[in-house]
């Protein structure tokens, strides 16, 4: 089992730059498939970014495909969300969740794990 900790939220002007972290606990961290979910007011969650175990294979939602980055360190047991060009639209929940598997998962029902959030508001 793993548990998330999700940190690094706040208010941004629009255009500007936050980097959200996931500290993970346990020794299997690095064996787990792991990505970014975000919910807006009124809306379901919907998934932003995925990464692979080994952190050498990622996906992006079209959404945020060129302005986010996706990463993780297995050592430190920590996942990141480097958010760039930051737009009102983004403004959400951000989660970190981890998956039993090698590869990324676009599915949210495939996740197993799931951090309490971190609320990341963009003012336009």
């Amino acid at each position: 089992q793993v548990q998330l900790v999700e940190s690094g939220g706040g208010l941004v002007q629009a255009g500007g730059s936050l980097r959200l972290s996931c500290a993970g606990s346990g020794p299997r961290f690095g064996t787990y498939a792991m990505a970014w979910f975000r919910q807006a007011p009124g809306k379901e969650r919907e998934l932003v970014a995925a990464i692979n175990w080994l952190g050498d294979i990622t996906h992006y939602e079209p959404a945020v495909k060129g302005r986010f980055a996706i990463d993780r360190d297995n050592y430190k047991n920590t996942l990141w969300l480097s958010m760039n060009s930051l737009k009102p639209e983004d403004t959400a929940t951000y989660y970190c969740a981890a998956a039993q598997g090698t590869y990324y998962y676009t599915l949210e029902g495939r996740y197993d794990y799931w951090g309490q959030g971190t609320q990341v508001t963009v003012s336009s």
